[in-house]
């Protein structure tokens, strides 16, 4: 993997605006909710990237297919120290979907 193909910093992401589900209780039975940063998928337009805690150094992030989100909730930004804002929301997945998690780690020895 090269370095280009790691999450970035990006310009504003429009979200497309869904409408909020009729039934909520029947709704949360068919999709899971995740939180986070949205961005852009780098080179597929048919996904999407989900960074979890856009500030931390060991954020997660999850790539999922657009056609597998059915609703969007915008959630109240973050700040960092330098002020800088970072849209977050609540996508809501259907259940039984692909989707990826990608966790950084360092590589090292483990001490028996």
């Amino acid at each position: 993997m090269t370095l280009s193909n790691i999450p970035q910093e990006s310009k504003k992401f429009e979200i497309q605006t869904f409408r909020k589900p009729r039934n909520l209780k029947n709704f949360r039975k068919t999709h899971v909710p995740f939180s986070g940063s949205p961005r852009k998928h780098p080179y597929d337009k048919d996904k999407v990237l989900l960074l979890s805690d856009p500030y931390s150094s060991f954020s997660t992030y999850y790539e999922f297919n657009t056609k597998d989100i059915l609703y969007v909730q915008e959630l109240p930004s973050i700040v960092n120290m330098d002020d800088e804002v970072v849209t977050m929301v609540r996508v809501w997945v259907r259940k039984k979907s692909i989707g990826l998690r990608f966790t950084p780690f360092v590589v090292d020895d483990i001490d028996l």
